[in-house]
């Protein structure tokens, strides 16, 4: 059996096929009855929209990418999930790339990797520099996740200087006084581990506790293996904390398996936050308190940010009005759970 056509719904709802077309693209001037029937005819001869067909007539393809360092990172898996459900709704399809937080691989995305196939980027980089993303002339419409590296270019994210603060804070008032930071770097960089350790400091600041760079301590990478790595170190040169700000979640359930192997009981002796609220922190023994940023708003704020974006750049002059480069801030929240509850220290 032939594919049903525009026509076909045309002539089963005795309307033109221009009605048709109104109504699947959802204009507003038509009446409720003729919506109605337009859609019962859809429904009935099973009608698909070519959305291809739809997308390339406006010189887009319908597809966007959504460029990571790590797919199995927790914290990048489920924004990836949120990514795709927001696409979605918009009729978008998204592709997925692992950059390996390569400076290369990052360049050749926001690039569009070299071809046309992507109207526009989502892209979490962690190699690349402002000069990099300074002239981005010819490069797909693109939206930054994570810290701002350039002024001039759409950007989503928590603010993850006062995340850290609070998470940091929240310790410090259970009578937490040696707070290391699993993860920290020197703070004067742009990336995210630098933003975060801005605020450890400024709590311990606000606090009167002298800050030691001993408390930093730095892992290769951000997985559970880096984070017990990092802790069972510090514990074998004989570092006595009574918390741990850990800088992802995955650094923080790492170094619940290294304080439960070296016989340290959490939260009796140490104190463990972590960040990203993934999944694998509701289920460890304890369970992890964490900054939760909110994923499906990071999602969300992306897509919106992009499609408009290329909209603006797919359209006749002046038939999308242009705005300025958007820095959009995501809202956070602390969630305790059992790794900081119910042992204040006074």
């Amino acid at each position: 059996m032939a594919r049903p056509r525009i026509k076909d719904v045309a002539r089963h709802a005795g309307v033109s096929e221009k009605t048709v077309s109104n109504v699947i693209n959802d204009y507003a001037h038509v009446s409720d009855r003729t919506r109605r029937v337009v859609r019962e005819a859809i429904e009935h001869l099973g009608y698909r929209v070519n959305l291809a067909g739809r997308h390339l007539r406006k010189g887009r393809t319908g597809i966007i990418a959504l460029v990571v360092p790590e797919l199995d990172i927790p914290y990048f898996a489920e924004l990836a999930r949120h990514v795709i459900r927001e696409a979605e709704e918009r009729s978008l399809t998204v592709l997925i790339h692992q950059s390996g937080a390569d400076r290369d691989h990052e360049l050749a995305a926001l690039a569009g990797f070299g071809s046309t196939f992507v109207d526009g980027i989502i892209l979490s980089p962690l190699a690349l520099t402002a000069d990099d993303l300074r002239d981005r002339t010819g490069f797909p419409p693109t939206v930054l996740l994570g810290e701002l590296l350039e002024e001039g270019a759409d950007h989503v994210a928590i603010d993850n200087e006062s995340a850290a603060r609070e998470a940091t804070r929240h310790l410090i008032g259970l009578g937490r006084r040696t707070i290391l930071a699993v993860g920290g770097r020197d703070d004067s960089g742009l990336g995210t581990a630098e933003a975060r350790t801005r605020g450890y400091r400024a709590a311990l600041a606000e606090a009167g506790i002298a800050y030691d760079p001993a408390a930093l301590l730095p892992v290769g990478s951000f997985r559970m293996p880096d984070g017990a790595r990092a802790v069972a170190r510090a514990l074998a040169r004989g570092a006595r904390p009574d918390a741990l700000l850990c800088l992802n979640d995955q650094l923080a359930l790492g170094a619940l398996r290294a304080l439960h192997e070296h016989g340290v009981s959490v939260p009796g002796d140490v104190a463990v936050i972590g960040f990203d609220d993934v999944e694998g922190g509701r289920f460890s023994v304890p369970t992890l308190s964490t900054v939760a940023p909110d994923k499906a708003a990071v999602a969300k704020v992306a897509v919106q940010l992009l499609q408009h974006r290329i909209e603006e750049a797919t359209a006749p002059d002046g038939a999308v009005p242009g705005v300025q480069a958007q820095d959009r801030i995501v809202a956070h929240r602390l969630v305790l759970r059992e790794s900081t509850q119910g042992h204040e220290r006074r």
